[in-house]
């Protein structure tokens, strides 16, 4: 059996964007199409991927749940404290590229600009709680609301139930983000079927590891 390639220092690429924009397609797509190029690789999610920080994912999105902002933003971050030690970080260190459906970019957008925490403290936990991991690309999938809203179950988590408002302003803190750091964060058009979308994301992704 062929051995999986491996990068050294391992190549990390977060998947961001609006509920119903179609991010974890395209994590999906994007593993097989690695897993292809024989590489090896592994996908996590946000919150998520360890026991404690899916106790913490159950609790953030349950429907009747109460949380305060700031109490919202302070668990996200532990549940992200316990996945990069206990998974991100070693899998780079390892070689693996490391697929991640969200990671800091999304409390920026959802607590930062969709909560209006202040953002300077957001960015400041998340130096907190990753250290000195970094994504090298983050994919943000685009899509209008009106699409986002008809992709959606029938059954909307605490966040899937946040107003219009919200979202909007979501939405516009990743394009925000992007636009601050053009080089890591790339948009793509999530309006289209899922393979059409894919080809944007192929590109990007092989340009980055073509630079490796």
């Amino acid at each position: 059996m062929a051995r999986l390639k491996r990068i050294k220092g391992g190549f990390f690429v977060t998947f961001e964007g609006i509920d119903g924009c179609g991010k974890s397609t395209q994590l999906t797509l994007a593993q097989d199409h690695l897993a292809g190029l024989g590489y090896e690789v592994a996908t996590l999610r946000e919150p998520g991927s360890t026991p404690t920080a899916e106790r913490i994912r159950k609790l953030l999105l349950d429907p009747k749940a109460r949380i305060s902002d700031v109490g919202e933003l302070l668990l996200y971050e532990a549940a992200r404290a316990e996945v990069t030690s206990a998974e991100i970080a070693p899998r780079l260190k390892a070689g693996l590229i490391v697929l991640c459906d969200r990671f800091y970019d999304s409390t920026t957008a959802y607590q930062g600009y969709g909560r209006k925490l202040d953002i300077k403290m957001v960015k400041q936990l998340h130096r907190i709680a990753v250290g000195s991991i970094r994504p090298d690309l983050t994919l943000v999938v685009d899509v209008d609301l009106k699409t986002a809203f008809s992709r959606r179950g029938r059954q909307l988590d605490r966040l899937e139930s946040q107003s219009r408002d919200f979202f909007q302003r979501v939405r516009r803190g990743f394009l925000e983000l992007a636009r601050q750091e053009k080089t890591r964060i790339k948009v793509v058009d999530g309006t289209p079927p899922p393979t059409v979308v894919f080809e944007q994301v192929r590109k990007h992704i092989e340009r980055k590891l073509n630079r490796r």
